[in-house]
C-alpha cells in the first residue's frame, strides 16, 4: 500500500499545503467513524504528469475506513485514477469551492467537499456511503452524522483540521467509540452517547446528562488539593481544539475538544472522551515493577561493592604475597560484576548498553593495574545492548583479557618507543540462525603474551576464567603475537539473549 509521503510526491501542491493535508488526514478517522462512511482524499497531478490528455488530471491519495460501520471499499484504492463522470465533478468542486452531493447512484451516496486552507482549494475529500448496508438510524447515529456535516462545512471553510494542534490519536487519546459528547457554545451538553454517559455515570454524576454543564460536573468530583491542568476549563467549555486528563479518586479520564465553528463563529464543541483508569493502573504497576527491578540491581551493586571492600581489608592483613593478590583479583573480579548491575540501576530497560560497560571496564583495568607504566585504550566499534547474563559474562572475560594485556604486556619503567596502548575492537552480526554474533579483539603494543602456554601448564586462573566464559557463551577464543611486538586476542561469542543494538 502507497503512504501518503509517497503519493503527495505527485502532487502540486506547496510545503504548507502539503502540511495541512497531513494534518487533516492524521485527523480523519474521527470523521469517519462520526460518518458511517468511507472517505478518500483527491490530489491535483503536477502539470508535467498530465502532459499526456489521456492522463487524469487527478489522483486517490488516502483512504480512510470507519470503525463504526460497514466499509464501503474493501480493497486497496490509493493512487487510482477517477473515471470521467468522477473526473468532472472533481474538477467542478474544485474551481468553485463548493460542496457537491449528486445524485445517488444505486445505493450509493457520495458527498465532494473542497478541502479548504487559506481560502482557496487545494484538495477534495469524498465522503461514500452505502445506503443499502447503512446502520438504522436512531439517536446516536442521527447525532453522528449531524457532527460529522458540521465538520465538513469547516473543511470547506478551511477551519479544519486547526492551527497548531496535535492531530491523530495517541495511547489513552479518546476516540469516537469511546464517547461522544456535543456541547453548546455556552458548555452545556447537548448530546451524550451511551458511553459517554457511562463515563460520567463512574465519574459521579448520576443526574440527567441532556442540558448538564460538563465543567460543573467534573470540578465537583475532582479530589480536594489536586492540582489542576490549565488547559481543563477550556476544554470542558470546548472553548480550544486541546486534549486534557481529569483523574479522582474513582476513575481516569482523557477528553479531547473540537470547537465547531459556522462562518468564522463558535456555535458548540464535540467532546470526545475515554476512560483510561484500566491503562493508568496498568502503567503505575510497569513503572513500581521497574522501579524495584532498579533497586534490586542497586543493591546487588552495593553488596558486591561491599564485599570487594572486605577482600581489600582482608589482603591487608596478610603477610603472604600471594594470597594479598588472590584476595585482590578476587575483589577486582566482582567489582567488575558489580559495573553491569550499575548500569541495570540507572536504566529504564533490562537491557544493558555495554559500551559504556567496556568503557569503564578499561579505564577502571588500567587504572588498578599493578604496572606503573602509563597505558592508553580506545574502544572501536559498538557491542550494542546485551542482557545481563550475557553481560556479565563478557564483562568479565573483557575485564581479564584487558588486566592480562596491561600487566604482562608493559614492563614496569619501560619507554617504549611508541606509547603504550590497549585497543579493544567490537562489531556485532547475525547467522544464518538468526543468532547475534559478536566479534572482540583485545589488542596491545607491549613486548608480546602468550596465556595458552601458561594455562597448559596448569597456571593462569584467568585465562582459565575467560575460557570457561566464552565456553559458556558457545564461542572461540585464540591469542596471536603481532609484529613487531605485542598481543591479540580474538573471541567471538554467540549471544544467548534476543536484544538488538
Amino acid at each position: 500500500m502507497a503512504v501518503l509521503r509517497e503519493t503527495l510526491s505527485r502532487s502540486s501542491m506547496s510545503g504548507a499545503d502539503i502540511d495541512w493535508v497531513h494534518r487533516l488526514v492524521g485527523d480523519w478517522q474521527m470523521l469517519a467513524d462520526l460518518a458511517f462512511a468511507d472517505l478518500t482524499l483527491w490530489l491535483p497531478v503536477q502539470r508535467d504528469d498530465v502532459a499526456d490528455p489521456h492522463l487524469s488530471p487527478w489522483f486517490l491519495a488516502a483512504h480512510a475506513r470507519p470503525s463504526t460501520g460497514p466499509n464501503f471499499y474493501h480493497d486497496d484504492v490509493i493512487g487510482e485514477a477517477p473515471g470521467a463522470a468522477r473526473e468532472r465533478l472533481l474538477t467542478q468542486v474544485m474551481e468553485t469551492g463548493r460542496s457537491s452531493t449528486p445524485d445517488e447512484v444505486g445505493y450509493v451516496r457520495e458527498q465532494y467537499v473542497p478541502v479548504v486552507r487559506t481560502g482557496r482549494p487545494i484538495a477534495v475529500l469524498i465522503r461514500h456511503t452505502d445506503l443499502q448496508n447503512m446502520r438504522q438510524q436512531g439517536g446516536l447515529e442521527v447525532n453522528y452524522l449531524q457532527i460529522s456535516q458540521q465538520l465538513f462545512s469547516m473543511i470547506a471553510e478551511g477551519a479544519f483540521p486547526m492551527d497548531h494542534v496535535a492531530t491523530g490519536v495517541g495511547r489513552g487519546t479518546p476516540r469516537v467509540g469511546d464517547g461522544v459528547l456535543r456541547l453548546t457554545a455556552d458548555g452545556l451538553i447537548d448530546y451524550a452517547s451511551p458511553n459517554a454517559v457511562s463515563a460520567l455515570r463512574r465519574l459521579g454524576h448520576t443526574d440527567h446528562v441532556g442540558g448538564a454543564d460538563l465543567a460543573q460536573i467534573v470540578s465537583t468530583r475532582l479530589t480536594p488539593g489536586a492540582t489542576v491542568d490549565e488547559t481543563v476549563p477550556l476544554v470542558l467549555t470546548g472553548r480550544a481544539p486541546w486534549g486534557t486528563e481529569i483523574e479522582t479518586s474513582s476513575v481516569n479520564l482523557t477528553l479531547r475538544s473540537v470547537p465547531l465553528t459556522h462562518g468564522g463563529r463558535r456555535v458548540g464543541a464535540l467532546l470526545l472522551m475515554r476512560d483510561v483508569s484500566e491503562i493508568r493502573r496498568r502503567e503505575r504497576e510497569l513503572l513500581s515493577k521497574e522501579a524495584t527491578i532498579r533497586e534490586i540491581h542497586h543493591r546487588v551493586k552495593n553488596n558486591l561493592q561491599t564485599v570487594a571492600a572486605l577482600l581489600r581489608l582482608q589482603s591487608r592483613r596478610l603477610d603472604d604475597p600471594k594470597a594479598q593478590e588472590a584476595l585482590a583479583e578476587a575483589g577486582r573480579r566482582l567489582s567488575t560484576v558489580a559495573l553491569v548491575h550499575d548500569t541495570l540501576s540507572q536504566a529504564f530497560s533490562e537491557r544493558v548498553d555495554f559500551d559504556d560497560v567496556a568503557t569503564r571496564i578499561l579505564r577502571a583495568t588500567v587504572e588498578v593495574a599493578s604496572t606503573q607504566a602509563v597505558v592508553e585504550t580506545e574502544l572501536d566499534g559498538s557491542f550494542g545492548l546485551l542482557p545481563p547474563d550475557d553481560a556479565t559474562h563478557l564483562a568479565m572475560v573483557l575485564a581479564e583479557l584487558v588486566h592480562n594485556a596491561v600487566e604482562h604486556g608493559f614492563e614496569e619503567g619501560e619507554r617504549p618507543a611508541t606509547a603504550s596502548r590497549v585497543v579493544v575492537s567490537a562489531a556485532r552480526t547475525r547467522d544464518e540462525q538468526g543468532t547475534d554474533v559478536l566479534e572482540v579483539s583485545v589488542a596491545d603494543n607491549g613486548r608480546g603474551y602468550a596465556p595458552e602456554a601458561s594455562a597448559r601448564q596448569g597456571a593462569g586462573l584467568g585465562t582459565q576464567i575467560v575460557e570457561a566464559l566464552i565456553s559458556d557463551l558457545r564461542g572461540q577464543i585464540g591469542w596471536e603475537t603481532t609484529e613487531p611486538h605485542g598481543t591479540v586476542v580474538r573471541f567471538t561469542v554467540r549471544l544467548r539473549g534476543s536484544a538488538t543494538g
